[in-house]
């Protein structure tokens, strides 16, 4: 279907041999690792030997608090680190950077609270010289939309984990539905607003539970 990278979990025990069975299967395969914050700073002579695999890069090594050992350990291994559950708004990014824990940053709209705070770790980094990409957390057509327009922008540079809507769901909630081409890319919708139509019938279908807040 024409995607360009892969990308595998990491843990403790699951990681060196795997990702060398990977690459000597695919050796030219864009390969990138994402540990979800598995190991700690004593694993680090162990992480080192994924240096061997040429990797795109070794996702959130540690957990999304430790900025120092993600630092530590980008002084002391080629793959680039990326962090991810770590960057929570540009603040954090910021703290990140600063503190040079890693060479890439993975970008959550749904994470950082929404598109103007991503696009202002996106511009953070790219006054920093730090490439990004855009992740995803299974979106509806609403939230996909929102990546699709950030992933757009110039300092994403590496592929992204958007993809077609029929991945996710038998029926998306906008139209046009995002679908994927042969040669793996996504079209920017470019119609009024997040460029697509959003379907409140579809929305009432997939509804389970209603509630109203109002103000005291």
């Amino acid at each position: 279907e024409g995607y360009r990278r892969v990308k595998i979990k990491i843990k403790p025990g699951w990681d060196v041999r795997i990702c060398e069975s990977i690459r000597t299967a695919y050796p030219h395969l864009l390969l990138q690792a994402d540990a979800n914050g598995a190991y700690t700073m004593a694993d680090g002579d162990h992480l080192r030997q994924l240096d061997a695999f040429s990797l795109l890069m070794l996702e959130q090594v540690f957990p999304p608090y430790d900025l120092l050992d993600h630092s530590r350990l980008q002084e002391t291994i080629k793959t680039p680190l990326c962090l991810d559950e770590s960057i929570t708004s540009a603040t954090t990014a910021r703290q990140a950077l600063e503190l040079k824990s890693c060479r890439i940053v993975n970008i959550k709209v749904g994470r950082v609270g929404g598109i103007v705070e991503a696009r202002r770790i996106h511009d953070l980094c790219e006054a920093e010289n730090i490439p990004v990409w855009c992740g995803g957390m299974l979106e509806s057509g609403v939230g996909r939309a929102h990546n699709v327009h950030l992933a757009a922008l110039p300092n994403f540079v590496f592929p992204h984990d958007i993809s077609a809507s029929r991945r996710y769901y038998r029926e998306d909630i906008v139209e046009p539905p995002f679908d994927i081409t042969e040669n793996g890319m996504i079209s920017v919708p470019d119609g009024p607003g997040i460029g697509v139509e959003v379907l409140e019938d579809r929305i009432q279908k997939a509804t389970h539970r209603h509630q109203v807040f109002k103000p005291a």
